[in-house]
């Protein structure tokens, strides 16, 4: 949040100094105080510091921010403890406030279950608004206490327009009529009146007559789940959901009833769908309200009672175009019903390879449970990572697009063993039919022979370890680790992604992009046009390498281990099963055809054949994505 600032400059007159005994050194030490944001410092210096105190906060909070203050006083031969001295205010507001705005702050897309607004988080590269500045004028003077000096406290030193009760207030006017849309043009999130069910403090005898009248909109939410929420909400009143009119209507008075609910309205941007679920979504209102921000307006005034607000200052608000989602809901729609058809804790995620659009993130309830493990997940990748240890073994040339290499049941390589998965064995094959096995042991041999930062930098240019910023985006979504090894069995491991090596489907949908977009490593974006910003700019694959690479991946579903899904047209692809300490195995699958490349994550199914029939499913139900708008 942007940090306002406030000059403050004593007005005076005549050529003399302040000089003598009149309170001005104490008159100057309230203004410093306020300077550095000591409210209650400031206060103190005062002649009622308790009242001071509450005024001071809250007409500085009403403004929209915490202000850091700077004074200036000039010459001038006013005596603060015989006529007041004009104090000058000057209110610097930033260029990205995050005040309620007009219509309340912006949800976080849920609207079912919404407890929490957007947080304003700049402009996303966009030029800056102008400064939001506006002046105050008001009058200071001292008077003499127990024989000490106070600065006589009233509201006026703020402004010498403020009446009793009245107060200073700064708000954002944003154009909440523009929606988020998917990338066809329908509506994702819209700005919608919501009825704030809210709780108070004192009220959790009150909490499960409460859930039991939302659990129809909101089947998540418990009477437990309400004391909870209250016991962190601590002595603040407790919103425990959000209810479009639809939703709220039919229990409005039941609700009214209940003895501690209050039922406040105000807006949110929430999804237009609410069975439209998934982690990729619940960042999308940031980026809704930073475009917002940007083109926002503002005004800052004197509110007295039962009077016309003064204006201080005021900009108007710009038009902003509906913000279009790169996510298409068929797509996203058919991730979630592909992750439902398991019982295990399953995530997908679908990414446009050229473009970086994400097109999908789906996760069931058993992986929701654990969090937003689709985009923050840390596993191991198995076999999935032998695409970055074999395009490192072409690239370095220690490994030949058609080389023989030996497909043992198992070896010991640098002290390690490796086995093949139920040991099975092919003998001397060619470099193809190895990766489209999934041989661990030819792996273990390559490895061998590669530089200790050889997997690093190759996962890098697949855009697998790299770190992504942008509209839309969390800084906790994470693509992978990827350790540099020395010679040894922290190699061998890594190298059939076990070990030190860890992904998220995220992550590997990334790296399957970036192999599907001719090696150069994508940007993904979740707001069309708004690309991400990498923390590395590594070089691609050369192409001779991506063709072979390629050319192995068909394979795998040709003839290897993925051949359940060969009935989607042109996929290429690579399976993994990921070892996770005593119990089963992690199955995975990451794959491409046409413009879309996929992740699929299926943890603890011991094989990864469940993954690729869920991957053949998805990928049949999603077809291509559709075309961005153009511009």
């Amino acid at each position: 949040m942007a940090a306002a600032a406030l000059a403050v400059v004593m007005v005076g007159s005549g050529c003399a100094a302040l000089t003598g005994d009149t309170g001005s050194d104490e008159l100057q030490q309230f203004l410093s105080a306020l300077e550095a944001g000591d409210v209650a410092g400031a206060a103190a210096m005062t002649t009622d510091p308790a009242a001071a105190e509450e005024t001071l906060a809250a007409n500085i909070e009403s403004m929209g921010f915490a202000p850091s203050l700077s004074i200036d006083t000039p010459d001038g031969d006013r005596r603060p403890d015989r006529d007041p001295v004009p104090v000058e205010i000057t209110w610097d507001m930033g260029v990205a406030g995050g005040g309620d705005g007009d219509g309340g702050g912006a949800g976080g897309g849920e609207g079912d279950d919404d407890e929490g607004g957007a947080d304003p988080a700049g402009g996303g590269g966009e030029p800056s608004p102008a400064p939001r500045v506006v002046t105050t004028t008001g009058e200071a003077s001292t008077t003499k206490v127990d024989d000490q000096w106070k600065v006589q406290w009233a509201p006026t030193i703020l402004d010498t327009r403020l009446e009793p009760g009245g107060y200073l207030a700064f708000s954002e006017i944003l154009d909440y009529d523009t929606s988020v849309l998917d990338r066809t043009g329908a509506p994702l999130l819209q700005w919608t009146p919501v009825t704030a069910v809210t709780l108070a403090a004192d009220a959790a005898g009150s909490a499960d007559a409460v859930a039991a009248l939302v659990s129809t909109a909101a089947p998540t939410i418990t009477g437990q789940s309400i004391r909870d929420g209250m016991a962190e909400a601590g002595d603040q009143p407790y919103q425990v959901v959000g209810l479009r009119p639809s939703d709220i209507d039919p229990i409005r008075e039941q609700l009214a009833a209940i003895e501690g609910v209050s039922l406040p309205e105000r807006g949110d941007l929430i999804r237009t769908d609410r069975e439209l679920r998934s982690p990729v979504l619940d960042g999308l209102p940031n980026a809704w309200l930073e475009a917002l921000q940007a083109e926002g307006g503002w005004r800052a005034e004197i509110v007295n009672p039962d009077a016309e607000p003064i204006e201080l200052g005021s900009a108007p608000v710009g038009e902003v175009e509906d913000l279009v989602s790169t996510v298409q809901i068929s797509v996203q729609q058919a991730a979630a019903d592909a992750v439902a058809g398991t019982g295990l804790a399953a995530s997908i995620v679908a990414i446009q390879p050229s473009t970086g659009g994400i097109l999908a993130v789906a996760q069931n309830s058993a992986a929701d449970q654990q969090g937003p493990v689709s985009l923050e997940g840390r596993f191991p990748p198995g076999s999935t990572f032998k695409v970055v240890t074999t395009s490192a073994a072409l690239q370095s040339g220690v490994l030949g697009p058609d080389e023989i290499v030996p497909c043992p049941a198992s070896i010991t390589v640098s002290g390690r063993t490796i086995p093949n998965d139920s040991d099975f064995a092919l003998g001397e094959v060619p470099m193809e039919t190895a990766f489209a096995r999934s041989c661990n042991t030819s792996q273990a041999v390559i490895s061998d022979r590669l530089e200790p930062t050889a997997m690093k930098d190759t996962a890098a240019q697949l855009g697998l370890g790299v770190g992504f910023t942008g509209p839309g985006m969390s800084s906790s979504w994470f693509t992978g680790s990827v350790p540099v090894t020395e010679r040894g069995p922290a190699r061998v491991e890594a190298s059939i992604g076990q070990g030190e090596v860890l992904a998220s489907p995220f992550g590997l949908a990334v790296m399957q992009a970036s192999v599907a977009n001719g090696g150069r490593m994508i940007l993904p974006q979740v707001v069309a046009g708004m690309p991400a910003v990498a923390n590395d700019a590594p070089e691609p694959l050369p192409p001779g390498i991506v063709d072979t690479l390629r050319r192995y991946m068909e394979q795998v579903v040709r003839s290897g281990t993925a051949t359940a899904a060969n009935s989607i047209p042109g996929l290429i692809g690579k399976t993994g099963t990921a070892e996770v300490g005593s119990g089963p195995s992690h199955g995975w699958f990451v794959g491409s055809t046409g413009d879309i490349a996929v992740a699929v994550l299926i943890e603890g199914a011991d094989s990864s054949a469940p993954a690729v029939e869920m991957a053949a499913d998805f990928l049949g139900a999603a077809g291509q994505p559709a075309p961005l708008p153009a511009g």
